[in-house]
Order: structure tokens, then C-alpha cells, then sequence
């Protein structure tokens, strides 16, 4: 259910829109046609795509060419992580700004995931619609003067009341409740998106619709959010591309030609999107960023769940889904011409809600003064700090999420990072794990019995910030059975006869 427009937020609305009306009627004839000050913004933002699923970053299977290229021209970031380790948290943190325990929003859908009688607590109530009374990046930067657009998968809250539209953004192409389409090609069935000729692709699609806004608002600061439905399943690609993959061999455990088919297009599309700004003479005033949602989904297979793994996340242990750094772990890079230096690396851990001061930082925007932003400015990093000056980054999962076959991808549990230690919390047992990330990146040696005084403090920091959110623990379920049989296999649908 959306929430009632706050006064807070109305206040902050209100009285941006008047100042900017009165900017506006103070401008000269003369400034309003020089080119705007501000920079453009281009956030991309890519579902399910695993930390090492860019060539840049390490894959020898996908090609990624355009991708390899920005971050060759901008800063690729190392050590960047998402709020969550599935869609919907990461999406409410980026918009919002806030800690996952101040929405609310703590994954997809139902946190108890299975069977009430086969869990041992009880997860807490999850929001699955982003409040309207948060005032969001996108709403902070309109009111700067942005106009603002959301392509893509939106997974917030569903239109009219709870969409893109509701929550800042003047244009809003595709963007649902749904977690992911249909089919990638058209008729799409999205309601929020017309479908294109029989057969089009819906990351071209997007791309199309891309560069028409691009277009129409080259001449003014624009804040253009692309989260593409790739690489999320249905696990689906142009013909074309699928052969060139099968018939490369694979590298590593990268192997999948569908899903490297869909990389590649998104790959492409990218590319267009970047040749536009050169050709309209604004690439340099354009900053892009390009991340991804939550890490890939593979690694389950070494992590003794037996599923199928579409890509994999190594050297990092497990997938989407999992406090493990396959799931938390994500590919970044951004290209802030005259700002960033071309072709840096930065290892500082960042997180999602940094973006939302990041891109308010670069526009000088002026952030919403009575809501609490948790993140930190990445501008620093972006202009060569090597550190921010914050303690640690947190994360609180307290939801079951299954795989196949009804295993567990995790029960509840919560983490910190603090320098190169990670610490991660399991409220079944109490147990908890620590790992030394500089020395082990893919949390193979379980310090916690070792390095018992480090493991305490971090988990001391770790308790003391949930007090500070005000972030729920599940509690003890009443109905657990630990005797209940294990859910039964789904029963596999007869195909229906062709005519």
C-alpha cells in the first residue's frame, strides 16, 4: 500500500520548486542558452550480473567490449557492494539513500520462503512497495532542474501510485512491480511498455528508448536511470549471438552462450547509448555509471545446493542470494570526464546508498535536509582519495530465500566489512564467520575461533548499528516442526501438444 505524502517531504518539494522557479525567473536571456553547468547523468544498472561478467573485470568467456572501454576512460571500482543479495533492497537503498531497516524493503517478496512449519524463525514483515513519503535521488534531482527518466525494472511499487512517476521521474518506459519480463521478446506484455515488431529485442528496446530521451534533452541537465532487466532471467538471446558463443570454448566456468549472448547485447546497446553522447558534444558533460543489482546467479553447485548455475562468481564464494561476497559483490564503473582519472582502480568498499549523495554531490543538488542519508559521497574516491572516512559498511538479511529443490541459498543473517575483515552473522545458531578479504576473497578460512577478540568487535559494531536502524532480528517460530518432511518435488508439467 503506498504511504501518504509526508510534510517533510512536501516542505522539501515545495520550497526546492520555488527556489528554482525564482533562479529560473532571475536568468538572463543570455545564460538560459549557454549549456547548462550541471552534468548529465547516466546510471545503468544491470540484474544479476556477476562481479566477474565483464571482461574488465576478469571474465575470458563474455565479451564486453564498450564496458571495457569506460573503464578505461573512467574508475573501476573493486570493492563495490549492493545493500542486498537480490533485486528489490539494493533498488530501495540506491533510491532512497537509507539502510535496508529504515524502508524496510529486505528482499523479494515473502521472507519466510517455504513452508512456515520447516523454519526456525520467524522473519519480520517485508515491504515489498517503496514508501512514497521517501523523498528519492531521482525527486532531489528534479528539483534541481534534472529532467529524469526510469527504463527498465523498476520492482518498487506498482504504477500509478507506486511507480517511477510517483517517485520523481517525469518519464517511465517499462518500469513495474515485476521482478523480471515476461519474455525478452515482443509483445513483451508490460503494461507500462507498448510492444515493439514481433520479434524485438527488449534490451534494444530500451536502448532505442534511451537515445530518443537522450535526444529530446541534450540542451539540459538530465538524470537518465537505466536498470536493465538483463541479465535476469528468463534466460533468453538473439539467435545469432547464441551461436558465436557456442561455438567459443568455454574459460574458466563461464560457459553459458545464452547468457553470454545477453551480456553481449547489453554490451552493444551500451555502446550506442555512449556514441550518441559523443555525437551530440555532450560526453564530456555526461558523468556514467554502471553497476549491477546483486552478484550472479552460480556458485550454488560448490556451495553444496544443488541447482543450476547460470554463470559463476569465482574466486568469490557463492551467488546471488547469499552474504557470501558472490552475492553482495558487483562490478562498478564510472566516467566523470575531467573528474575521474582514465583507466583507475579504487579498492575502497562502497555500497549502494552512496550513490544517492554521490550523484546529489555531483549535481549540487541539495539533499533532503530531515531525511537521513546513510550512505557516503563517492565524489572523493572519484577524484583520487584512496579512502572514505567511514568505519564500515552493514547488511541485514533477516529472510529465508530458497533455491532449487527447496535447499537454502541463506537462512537470516547479517554482515559487516570493516577494512579487509567481514563478519557474517547467523541468527539460527548465533553463529558467526569471519574472513580476512585481502588475504582470502573467496572466504575459505573461517577466522572467527582464530581471531576471537576481532571477531567480538566486529560483531559488536555489528549489534550496535542495528540498534542505532532500529533493525528487526526474527524471533523464535512457534510452529517450527523439525520433524516436517522436506517440501516434495515439484512435478513436472506435460508439454502441451503442439497444433
Amino acid at each position: 500500500m503506498a504511504h501518504a505524502e509526508s510534510p517533510s517531504r512536501r516542505d522539501f518539494i515545495a520550497s526546492l520548486a520555488a527556489a528554482a522557479a525564482c533562479t529560473l525567473r532571475a536568468t538572463t536571456d543570455a545564460a538560459e542558452a549557454a549549456p547548462p553547468t550541471r552534468p548529465n547523468i547516466l546510471f545503468i544498472m544491470a540484474d544479476d550480473l556477476g562481479w566477474t561478467d565483464l571482461a574488465c573485470f576478469g571474465s575470458r568467456y563474455y565479451e564486453t567490449p564498450r564496458l571495457d572501454r569506460l573503464a578505461a576512460q573512467g574508475v573501476r571500482f573493486t570493492a563495490a557492494y549492493t545493500n542486498g543479495p537480490n533485486c528489490a533492497p539494493t533498488r530501495a537503498c540506491l533510491m532512497s539513500g537509507k539502510y535496508t531497516p529504515r524502508h524496510g524493503i529486505f528482499t523479494v517478496g515473502d521472507p519466510v520462503r517455504g513452508r512456515i512449519e520447516t523454519r526456525k524463525l520467524l522473519p519480520p514483515k517485508n515491504n515489498t512497495t517503496l514508501p512514497t513519503d521517501e523523498i528519492t535521488v531521482a525527486e532531489a534531482l528534479k528539483t534541481a532542474g534534472y529532467a529524469t527518466a526510469h527504463m527498465g525494472k523498476w520492482h518498487l511499487g506498482a504504477p500509478p501510485t507506486a511507480g517511477p512517476k510517483a517517485q520523481g521521474f517525469d518519464v517511465n518506459i517499462a518500469g513495474t512491480h515485476a521482478g523480471h519480463p515476461p519474455t525478452y521478446f515482443s509483445p513483451y506484455r508490460i503494461k507500462t511498455l507498448p510492444d515493439g515488431p514481433k520479434g524485438e529485442y527488449l534490451t534494444d528496446r530500451l536502448t532505442h528508448e534511451a537515445l530518443q530521451f537522450i535526444d529530446a534533452h541534450k540542451d539540459k541537465p538530465f538524470f537518465l536511470y537505466l536498470p536493465h532487466f538483463a541479465v535476469h532471467t528468463p534466460i533468453q538471446a538473439k539467435k545469432a549471438l547464441i551461436a558465436k558463443y557456442k561455438a567459443k570454448p568455454p574459460a574458466g566456468k563461464h560457459a553459458n552462450p545464452t547468457y553470454a549472448a545477453m551480456i553481449e547485447s547489453m554490451d552493444q546497446g551500451i555502446g550506442r547509448i555512449l556514441d550518441k553522447l559523443d555525437q551530440l558534444g555532450i560526453a564530456d558533460r555526461t558523468v556514467v555509471v554502471f553497476t549491477s543489482d546483486n552478484g550472479g546467479v552460480g556458485g550454488y553447485r560448490d556451495a553444496g545446493i544443488p541447482t543450476g548455475d547460470i554463470t559463476h562468481n569465482a574466486p568469490l564464494r557463492g551467488g546471488k542470494g547469499m552474504l557470501y561476497e558472490g552475492g553482495i559483490r558487483v562490478p562498478l564503473i564510472v566516467r566523470w570526464p575531467g573528474t575521474t582519472k582514465p583507466g583507475t582502480v579504487c579498492h575502497e568498499p562502497v555500497i549502494s546508498l552512496d550513490y544517492y549523495p554521490t550523484l546529489c554531490d555531483i549535481a549540487g543538488a541539495r539533499p533532503p535536509a530531515k531525511q537521513k542519508l546513510d550512505g557516503e559521497s563517492l565524489v572523493p574516491l572519484l577524484k583520487g582519495a584512496e579512502k572514505l572516512r567511514r568505519e564500515a559498511i552493514f547488511w541485514h538479511f533477516p529472510a529465508y530465500l530458497q533455491a532449487g529443490r527447496g535447499a537454502l541459498r541463506t537462512a537470516p543473517a547479517g554482515a559487516i566489512r570493516k577494512g579487509p575483515l567481514k563478519l557474517i552473522e547467523f541468527f539460527e545458531t548465533g553463529k558467526t564467520e569471519l574472513y580476512h578479504l585481502g588475504d582470502d576473497i573467496g572466504e575459505r578460512t573461517d577466522l572467527a575461533e582464530k581471531l576471537p577478540e576481532k571477531a567480538a568487535e566486529l560483531h559488536g559494531l555489528l549489534v550496535a548499528w542495528r540498534k542505532a536502524v532500529d533493525a528487526p532480528i526474527p524471533q523464535p517460530n512457534p510452529k517450527y516442526d523439525p520433524n516436517a518432511p522436506p517440501p516434495a518435488k515439484r512435478r513436472r508439467r506435460a508439454p502441451k501438444a503442439k497444433s
